[in-house]
């Protein structure tokens, strides 16, 4: 940034080389074609909404000239339909503007105005038109640039002027080049109170308005209670010394300004490089503060979206319990639709085992009425026996009897005989196969009552398997349960640590920011006026790491709510653990009252051990799902742990920047300590060196003392007096 520090050039030359610049200036703005109309008719189309607002407002402007019987100024009306009035400039420079033009626009300007820069110079304004145009634009809000540079404006000019920038709050560009507002002390306060009490003005312009000490003085301390204002152009005044030391003892207190323009006033140069001095410490103290707000968004920006990702992990968390927990309502209605169907299909087995049963019965009824057959045929069999001993003896008697009647009888016996023998051969074959058949039937049902047995036998040891299996699946759920809540424990843990190493490290960082301050109060408490600028940066930015240490606090207090709501999260997952051990419980005395139907069930057939086939296909079909989310969900908690490292990792990264800028911070401050030592030996050698020209003025005073009073009394008027 360009400063001048040249001396004033003498009064007349400046004034007419002023005067003439001015007339140069006025002639090529007010010369038709000019360089400027050109670029402005060549940036491209005007936005219609802006166009037709200026033409409304050249509108309301005649209207209101016509309203008080004044005829409206053609050049004003032409320059409210100039491109450059479209594009949210009204530049009425250069133009003579009537009382009822001035109190016309002023009551117009106030509210929102279709501009955003009024331009006022050089139109010669009377004090009452420029009272009306400033009350006008008290209560405007649009426009951002005023200029009023060579209007001549005095005292009511000054305190219309103090009240635009006491009531005004959009105004950042003020120029008052070529007036007269230091001639009257009275106004320029006026005019010095309204700046104290702006905080939105950025530039002020007051080349060449007669301004003295006086005034430099009020404008110091207009400026001490100024927060907004960051260039100030004085060039061309009459302030002189102790307006120079008035205006650097305000930069003691005054932060904000960047620029100031001294030139041209008389003040001697060790000032105005002390005002350098002090304009360089307040831009180094703005870039730091700008730098460091920066930094502090950013690290903000960090946290929140860290905040958001660790919130947007716990909700997935939460989600992924909620599946979990559907994921099992799920299955326990699928075991409950499963246990009844297996109830249904133990009811059907019952049946059949009925109905078993009843054929058993049917058969064992069949076996008694073969054998009660076979008893009867034994009977039959004796009978006939009995018969056959009979007719025996009734043919051995017929042949004792008869034997006398002839040889045809014997033959006919004969073959009687051979008839019954045939008879009773087939009667003996039939009872052995009646025989053979009840052994077989007796072997059929021996053979059924072994097949029973070990139906039964592998029943029994099927169910001893699926209670292994059950209680397998306890124990790996019961681990999977241990595992997660040990994570989880982890997790807490570490959170915990991180949040005590945290409170450590800042509460180690507070304890070095206490002693710094302690230590740079003691080394400023030793500085004279020249420190106290530094001293009041110090307290800034011990207030400023104050109010971050209690943010920090802030912080604090949120991650232990979170904890909090991670313990209460923990707690919920403990109860549902339980939740789920109870139904653990009901599961296994449903697995006994299965295994009691299962002792039932010991007299199935083969239909029923190709049902358990397909029941323990299906069951392995399950286990095998259920492993395949078991896994999905340790997938899902490996890459929650690898979300958490990469947190970590950031939060590593965000640690080493706090560091970098802890470091950054200590080394400005030692460079402001050098800089404060280095001030310390020039103030010691300015002081050096003023108490040796004081000893050698006192000297020479006391050489000239010693020549006059020998010169007098070696002359003929010494001599004389001496002899009188």
């Amino acid at each position: 940034m360009s400063r001048a520090l040249l001396a004033p050039p003498p009064g007349g030359a400046r004034r007419a080389g002023t005067r003439a610049a001015r007339e140069q200036f006025r002639r090529e703005r007010a010369r038709p074609g000019s360089s400027s109309g050109g670029n402005a008719r060549g940036q491209g189309a005007v936005p219609a909404g802006t166009r037709v607002a200026m033409e409304q407002f050249g509108r309301e402007y005649a209207r209101l000239c016509a309203a008080v019987g004044a005829a409206p100024q053609e050049a004003v009306l032409r320059r409210l339909r100039e491109p450059n009035g479209a594009r949210g400039r009204l530049d009425l420079a250069a133009q003579s503007l009537s009382l009822q033009t001035c109190s016309a626009l002023g009551r117009l300007l106030p509210g929102a105005a279709p501009f955003a820069a009024l331009a006022l110079g050089d139109c010669g304004l009377s004090e009452e038109g420029v009272r009306l145009l400033l009350h006008g634009l008290c209560s405007n809000t649009t426009v951002k640039s005023l200029d009023l540079k060579g209007n001549n404006l005095r005292t009511m000019g000054a305190e219309a002027l103090g009240k635009l920038l006491r009531e005004n709050k959009s105004i950042r560009s003020l120029t008052l080049e070529w007036n007269s507002l230091g001639m009257w002390e009275e106004g320029f306060s006026f005019f010095c109170q309204g700046l104290r009490a702006n905080n939105f003005l950025r530039r002020l312009d007051l080349r060449n308005n007669q301004i003295n000490h006086q005034g430099a003085e009020e404008l110091a301390m207009a400026l001490t209670q100024n927060t907004s204002l960051q260039e100030l152009d004085l060039r061309w005044n009459n302030i002189g010394l102790l307006g120079g030391r008035a205006l650097l003892n305000c930069l003691h207190s005054n932060k904000t300004l960047k620029r100031l323009e001294l030139a041209g006033n008389n003040v001697p140069g060790d000032i105005l490089k002390a005002v350098e001095q002090a304009l360089n410490h307040n831009q180094d103290r703005e870039a730091i503060l700008s730098e460091a707000q920066n930094q502090m968004n950013i690290l903000s920006k960090e946290v929140l979206s860290l905040k958001d990702e660790k919130n947007k992990q716990f909700m997935d968390f939460v989600d992924a319990v909620d599946k979990h927990k559907e994921e099992k309502a799920r299955s326990e209605k699928m075991s409950v639709a499963r246990i009844s169907q297996l109830q249904d299909a133990l009811d059907e087995q019952y049946s059949i085992m009925n109905s078993l049963k009843t054929k058993l019965q049917m058969t064992e009824a069949a076996l008694a009425l073969s054998e009660q057959k076979v008893h009867n045929l034994g009977e039959l069999l004796n009978a006939m026996k009995q018969e056959q001993n009979c007719v025996a003896e009734c043919h051995f008697r017929e042949l004792q009897q008869q034997k006398q009647e002839g040889a045809d009888r014997e033959g006919r016996l004969l073959h009687d005989l051979s008839a019954a023998s045939e008879k009773n051969l087939l009667l003996r074959n039939q009872v052995d196969e009646l025989e053979r058949k009840c052994k077989v039937q007796q072997d059929q049902l021996f053979q059924v009552k072994q097949d029973l047995t070990n139906t039964t036998a592998e029943l029994k040891l099927r169910a001893v398997e699926a209670e292994e299996r059950l209680e397998t699946e306890k124990r790996r759920f019961k681990q999977s349960l241990e595992d997660m809540e040990s994570l989880r424990v982890k997790e807490v843990d570490r959170m915990t640590q991180h949040m005590e190493a945290s409170e450590r490290s800042m509460h180690n960082r507070i304890q070095r920011l206490e002693a710094i301050r302690i230590s740079l109060e003691e080394e400023l408490s030793q500085v004279k006026a020249a420190a106290l600028t530094e001293r009041g940066q110090a307290e800034e930015e011990l207030i400023k790491v104050r109010s971050q240490a209690r943010l920090e606090e802030q912080r604090l207090e949120h991650l232990k709510e979170k904890l909090r709501l991670m313990t209460e999260s923990r707690d919920e997952a403990q109860n549902c653990c339980l939740k789920q051990k109870e139904m653990v419980a009901e599961a296994q005395a449903k697995a006994k009252q299965l295994s009691l139907y299962a002792d039932g069930l010991r007299r199935r057939l083969d239909e029923l051990q190709q049902d358990l086939d397909s029941k323990e296909e299906e069951k392995v079909t399950e286990l095998n799902k259920v492993k395949v989310e078991l896994q999905e969900q340790i997938g899902h908690l490996e890459a929650e742990r690898a979300a958490q490292d990469g947190l970590r990792e950031k939060i590593a990264a965000l640690e080493r920047q706090l560091k970098a800028l802890s470091s950054n911070h200590r080394e400005a401050l030692l460079d402001k300590e050098g800089e404060i030592s280095l001030l310390l030996e020039k103030l010691r050698m300015k002081e050096a060196e003023i108490s040796r020209v004081r000893e050698e003025e006192v000297q020479r005073a006391s050489f000239l003392q010693n020549a006059i009073m020998a010169y007098v009394q070696g002359s003929p008027l010494g001599t004389h007096s001496s002899r009188k």
